[in-house]
């Protein structure tokens, strides 16, 4: 096997769903706030202006989701987001349904809560959430809170978001969807979605790490339950000095993430069919994981069967790919995901994760192609 041998600047960069490069656009933004002294909160002049730069970025992460601005609550992240959406939503539910497939950040919060019942509901083959079970947890809860992805961030399978407000709406309870993966990838419009509350990260789009939004509906009937206590900003749900730099830069991602998006839809998701297609085409024994249709434009989550995962990303240092979710990497234990998709151990431990963005050329994808051919080949020789 090969050793890790090239520069950093000369790997092909397949990990967006892990965190995606930051746009020159929240670079240029960030720098400016980097470069001022001024707490959002202070009253003076450099406080004001900190302000003001705060509350544009709350504009435009709204304007990219379809929300008004003082529906934004800003976070450290999604990971927070999550936590306090089901903090708050909880108090007063007597049930929490969530699916087999949801990021860590929300099993382990809804694991966490003081409730007694607790339903995790199942996903077909292709990672589709199966609604009839939806429907049998909600029904007669007497008020449920329900956590859905809006897109996996293993397989990039879409969530029928549509589908799934019908059926909370109906029940009378409340549903929080965990979008990180989605937001800056597809249209997002609130204003036509019967979604109570929504989690977002800045990082997944081209922004800054550590920052992220939660969307509170107005008018959402959830208790009023922050889990940070303090000072009281952000409307005393997320209390603690803002992180002006961070949310400044969230905001100029959002912007050029809103701009740019049907042309990236399109020339990402031509790119990632390509790779398919060249993988699939130079390399025996791959399976696709996950709905072949309906996902996100940049995923592509591929078995190499025989193969571990480890051992063929270990035999590419010149492509930065994963094995399955980046937040459980390093783990002994198989793709959850995976395995609620009815798919074996070891198929799950040959998945890698490939995900494209804003900054993939068709360059990167030709040569990531050659790449992974060679990769298998050395991997299966040295098995054999």
């Amino acid at each position: 096997m090969q050793g890790l041998s090239r520069e950093a600047s000369e790997v092909i960069y397949l990990d967006y769903n892990a965190t995606a490069p930051l746009r020159p656009e929240a670079w240029a933004a960030m720098s400016e706030a980097l470069l001022r002294v001024g707490n959002a909160s202070s009253a003076h002049t450099l406080g004001r202006w900190a302000s003001e730069r705060a509350e544009s970025a709350r504009n435009e992460v709204g304007h990219l989701i379809g929300a008004a601005p003082n529906e934004i609550i800003f976070t450290s992240g999604a990971t927070e987001a999550n936590n306090l959406a089901l903090h708050a939503a909880a108090v007063r539910a007597q049930r929490v349904v969530v699916s087999a497939v949801e990021h860590p950040a929300v099993l382990e919060a809804a694991r966490a809560l003081p409730v007694a019942d607790l339903r995790i509901i199942g996903v077909d083959e292709d990672g589709l959430l199966l609604l009839d079970e939806l429907e049998d947890a909600v029904a007669g809860s007497g008020g449920s809170v329900v956590s859905v992805m809006a897109a996996n961030n293993e397989t990039g399978v879409l969530t029928d978001l549509a589908a799934i407000t019908k059926i909370t709406r109906r029940a009378g309870a409340l549903l929080h969807v965990d979008a990180t993966q989605l937001v800056g990838k597809l249209p997002m419009n609130l204003s036509l979605l019967d979604i109570d509350l929504l989690s977002l990260s800045a990082h997944k789009f081209g922004g800054p790490q550590g920052v992220g939004a939660l969307f509170l509906r107005r008018g959402c009937p959830v208790a009023f339950e922050p889990l940070l206590r303090g000072g009281g900003q952000e409307r005393g749900w997320r209390s603690g000095t803002l992180n002006v730099a961070g949310v400044v830069g969230m905001g100029a991602a959002a912007r050029a993430a809103a701009d740019q998006l049907e042309v990236e839809r399109r020339r990402v998701m031509t790119l990632r069919d390509h790779l398919e297609a060249g993988i699939l085409a130079t390399v025996n024994g791959v399976e696709r994981n996950g709905h072949p249709d309906f996902r996100l434009p940049g995923v592509s989550s591929l078995a190499f069967r025989g193969i571990p995962a480890d051992a063929l990303l270990s035999a590419m240092p010149g492509v930065a790919a994963s094995d399955g979710s980046a937040c459980a990497s390093g783990a002994l234990t198989p793709s959850h995901v995976l395995l609620a998709m009815h798919r074996s151990r070891e198929h799950a431990e040959s998945t890698v994760r490939f995900s494209l963005g804003h900054a993939t050329t068709a360059a990167e994808i030709e040569e990531a192609i050659m790449q992974v051919g060679d990769a298998v080949r050395r991997v299966r020789t040295a098995m054999s």
